[in-house]
């Protein structure tokens, strides 16, 4: 999840120009909208691309909502979705009362020793309880202080980079690191409008990799999930079982 430095001249040229094509009245290119969303699913792939991308290019800096971060994401994300009554957290949850192995989720989960700030992140992005203590439990068996050997870092394994960028200064800060993980996680949920296991594959793989294989729901995804790496294939599974584990 990291822009590399010499692409940044071309994405703020590129906004510039779409900018004062609005600003002037006058049609946008033709191609520009399109060389610009095939830039950015090239900046958003790597073999990994997710937030415990293996592949780190370059460290982004931190960035403010208006930023490249921001276009970065993804431009489904709303980076103003920060207070428990926003619309999309109630639209997540709605869309997310169910597993996607269909088990009903009443909003209440198995207690773990982090259960405060999963709480807040949950109401903050509208991402179940369930779903993100599942993600802890597969990224980091709820230890704060664990390091991946590609460097990924606490409770929802974000790299440096990703971290960064997500406003994080200390990743083995539980705090930090579940807000900063349960918002990609959200980002993911948004931009494949709440199919669970497209996020989840995103959230391991990047979405690059999922928009180049050209599936739009769980179900086609599925279908070619062969084609992404064994650890993502493995990973939506274990996942759905570990939120069936904390599911009430």
């Amino acid at each position: 999840m990291q822009i590399d430095p010499r692409n940044s001249r071309q994405l703020l040229e590129l906004q510039l120009s779409n900018i004062n094509n609005q600003t002037n009245g006058s049609a946008v290119p033709t191609g520009s909208t399109t060389d610009f969303s095939n830039m950015m699913d090239g900046l958003l792939s790597s073999n990994t691309g997710g937030p415990n991308d293996t592949e780190n290019h370059a460290t982004t800096s931190k960035r403010s909502n208006d930023g490249l971060l921001w276009l970065q994401l993804g431009s489904t994300y709303s980076p103003d979705m920060n207070t428990a009554g926003s619309s999309q957290a109630v639209n997540l949850n709605s869309v997310l009362a169910m597993s996607s192995t269909g088990q009903a989720d009443s909003g209440k989960s198995v207690p773990t020793d982090f259960e405060t700030l999963i709480s807040q992140a949950s109401a903050k992005y509208g991402v179940p309880e369930s779903l993100i203590k599942a993600v802890i439990d597969t990224e980091s068996g709820f230890n704060p202080n664990v390091v991946s050997s590609a460097g990924a870092k606490g409770l929802m394994q974000l790299m440096d980079g990703t971290a960064a960028g997500l406003g994080v200064s200390d990743s083995f800060d539980p705090g930090q690191n579940i807000d900063a993980g349960t918002k990609y996680l959200s980002l993911q949920l948004q931009r494949f409008g709440g199919q669970e296991k497209m996020a989840l594959a995103a959230y391991n793989a990047g979405p690059g990799r999922l928009s180049r294989l050209g599936v739009t729901n769980d179900n086609e995804l599925m279908s070619m999930l062969h084609l992404l790496p064994v650890e993502t294939q493995n990973y939506i599974t274990k996942v759905e079982r570990a939120r069936s584990k904390y599911m009430i």
